[in-house]
């Protein structure tokens, strides 16, 4: 099946060097490119891509608020966010707004193809950078003004497996930590997901967080 892929950048020749990447993949077909984030609201809208190559810092509107746009207005947008910067202070405001994975712009080409398919897939994109700064900017934010939520429908397995998604770790370092084959750690995260809702493993790591299930400055047992 065709990944079907809307580019939105406000350089032309960085959507051009994307496009040509993309389109030399036999899967991937890019459908519609936007000069900014209002312009990729409405691309979304009439085109209705599988995934979204979202630039952060774009003028009119970013790529924050434009992937919390298109978000809500399809809870099932599968949007990948491209950075410069690995720290990019944004990194948990695109999470928050429904992002499904980050990628630096300096990774290789081949990476840019892979993420995409991964997004398309249904999984999140989250490279132990981002999940280190994610973690960062959880330890330097205040406290809410909200209660937090609670994680009473899960189980002690589940609560197990999304610590370990909180940490960054894949299904198969999950499986090898736990002592449990990859199919069943898969079984665990879509209830997860399933219990509260949530799209992928981005929106699992801030709930995560968020909870106080795990804490930033907190190692892994």
């Amino acid at each position: 099946m065709t990944i079907r892929v809307l580019l939105a950048d406000d350089q032309a020749l960085m959507r051009g060097g994307f496009r040509m990447i993309l389109e030399s993949a036999d899967d991937i077909e890019v459908v519609g490119e936007a000069y900014d984030g209002a312009d990729a609201v409405r691309r979304y809208a009439a085109l209705r891509p599988d995934v979204v190559v979202m630039d952060v810092r774009m003028p009119v509107m970013d790529g924050i608020e434009a992937t919390r746009r298109i978000a809500a207005s399809d809870p099932d947008a599968r949007i990948l966010v491209l950075t410069m910067f690995d720290l990019d202070a944004h990194v948990y405001d695109a999470l928050r707004a429904g992002a499904s994975g980050f990628l630096l712009k300096d990774r290789p080409p081949e990476e840019l193809v892979e993420a995409v398919r991964v997004v398309a897939a249904g999984d999140a994109l989250l490279s132990p950078s981002v999940t280190r700064r994610l973690i960062a900017e959880f330890a330097r934010r205040p406290e809410p003004p909200t209660p937090p939520p609670t994680l009473d429908e899960l189980t002690e397995r589940e609560r197990e497996v999304l610590v370990l998604i909180a940490r960054g770790l894949s299904n198969a370092e999950i499986a090898a930590r736990l002592h449990l084959a990859e199919t069943t750690v898969k079984t665990h995260v879509s209830r997860v997901l399933g219990k509260f809702g949530l799209r992928d493993r981005a929106q699992a790591v801030v709930l995560a967080y968020e909870s106080g299930l795990v804490r930033a400055g907190e190692q892994p047992s």
